[in-house]
């Protein structure tokens, strides 16, 4: 009898569980760990550097629409092996740059990296490659990436101490190159059969049916889920801006917040962890209602609570809320409207979130100086969060699902 090959959808996702960890861990956290040694040398303010890597942000979102249908209609091998082809070299470019403006080109056109090689092409691939493992594909990834910061962070820093912040930038190139692109170029396939076999026979995908992409972004389930991921993402990004300053203004010490905060990047893998087996009792619209809800209820203790207390169950219900997030949104988009389309309709939503989060750490700062404190700006986030809640609550799946098909705007 023949043996039974190994599914080569589990090495493509083990190959983008290293991908995604090195690329958000040079291209995302280790930005931070360069603003001051820019700073210092060219006389910067914490305001520019702040926008070049916001620029970054919001166009690999804008670029995520695109890049996703690309995605959907030809694969993603050729732009996740040319998004990290680009982005070695701009990294490395990056340690040449010697003016503000040639930070600000650098850091777009890492954005446009960003938006074809980071979790919405992932998540397109995984999507394509699996049906009934779906949220566990996923979960091995964003597991691991979870790690991103771990790792980066500390790396990033003992690299810059030791050679300098431009060596330390070229260095980083390398090992984003001779990790990313070999993986990309090589393990990655586009299709299934492209691999020799079939996602059908191997995990089921005959089973799932496709929503046309202009059915679903004209469909009321597509701007629920829309909605509901943009509100989150407004609260998750103010406060990760915010949370240090907010927390120290509260009379809290300043080891004390370098712990609570620090923790949250572990917390989200365990959130991550804890979705999984969720997925069995659950739906996922349930479980994203859960999710959000535990959002909620991370600023109500945050507001509530005083003392060591508040900020410790503050960190661990948005640590969990932050990681669980990530899958809600990978595994809710496929099961709503399947993944021959999933590229360009997650594009399509990663483009409205990319504008949302972009005026977010600006406005809580806005609110911040207009009412001497963080206490409105709380407010206002912890109104947001229960939007959010809102947005996607009762949500019944199969019903509006039927309704995106047929390219029907629900009632």
């Amino acid at each position: 009898m023949k043996k039974r090959e190994r599914y080569h959808g589990w090495n493509i996702d083990w190959a983008l569980a290293v991908t995604q960890t090195v690329s958000f861990g040079i291209l995302f956290y280790a930005y931070s760990v360069f603003t001051i040694p820019m700073e210092t040398e060219f006389g910067w303010t914490r305001a520019q550097t702040s926008g070049a890597f916001s620029l970054a942000l919001f166009l690999s979102g804008v670029f995520a629409f695109p890049i996703g249908r690309w995605v959907d209609l030809r694969g993603a091998r050729l732009p996740m092996s040319a998004g990290s082809v680009l982005a070695s070299v701009l990294v490395f470019a990056w340690s040449y740059i010697d003016s503000l403006v040639g930070l600000y080109v650098v850091q777009a056109l890492i954005g446009l990296a960003m938006g074809a090689i980071l979790y919405d092409v992932a998540f397109t691939v995984i999507a394509r490659w699996f049906l009934r493992h779906r949220i566990q594909a996923m979960l091995i990834v964003t597991s691991v990436a979870g790690l991103a910061s771990t790792i980066f962070i500390p790396l990033t820093t003992v690299l810059v101490e030791w050679a300098g912040w431009q060596d330390a930038l070229r260095i980083l190139a390398v090992i984003l190159a001779v990790t990313t692109v070999p993986l990309h170029a090589l393990v990655v396939r586009d299709r299934p059969a492209a691999a020799g076999g079939d996602s059908g026979s191997s995990d089921g995908e005959e089973a799932e049916s496709h929503v046309p992409t202009h059915g679903a972004l004209r469909s009321l389930l597509f701007w629920r889920l829309t909605a509901g991921f943009s509100f989150d993402r407004i609260v998750t990004v103010a406060l990760a801006a915010h949370s240090v300053p907010l927390l120290l203004e509260r009379g809290h010490s300043a080891g004390l917040v370098a712990a609570a905060t620090g923790s949250i990047g572990l917390l989200q893998v365990v959130g991550r962890l804890l979705f999984g087996p969720g997925a069995r009792y659950l739906s996922l619209p349930q479980l994203t209602s859960l999710t959000f809800a535990v959002r909620v209820a991370s600023l109500l203790v945050l507001a509530a609570l005083p003392g060591v207390l508040g900020v410790w169950a503050f960190a661990v219900l948005f640590g969990l809320s932050n990681g669980a997030t990530t899958l809600a949104r990978a595994g809710i988009v496929g099961a709503a409207f399947g993944s021959r389309n999933y590229g360009a309709i997650n594009g399509g939503m990663s483009t409205v979130i990319a504008v949302a989060q972009t005026v977010a750490p600006l406005s809580v700062g806005a609110l911040r100086v207009a009412f001497g404190g963080y206490t409105v700006a709380l407010v206002a986030l912890g109104v947001i969060a229960l939007l959010s809640l809102l947005s996607v609550g009762g949500m019944q799946l199969p019903a509006a699902r039927a309704q995106a098909e047929a390219g029907r705007v629900t009632p």
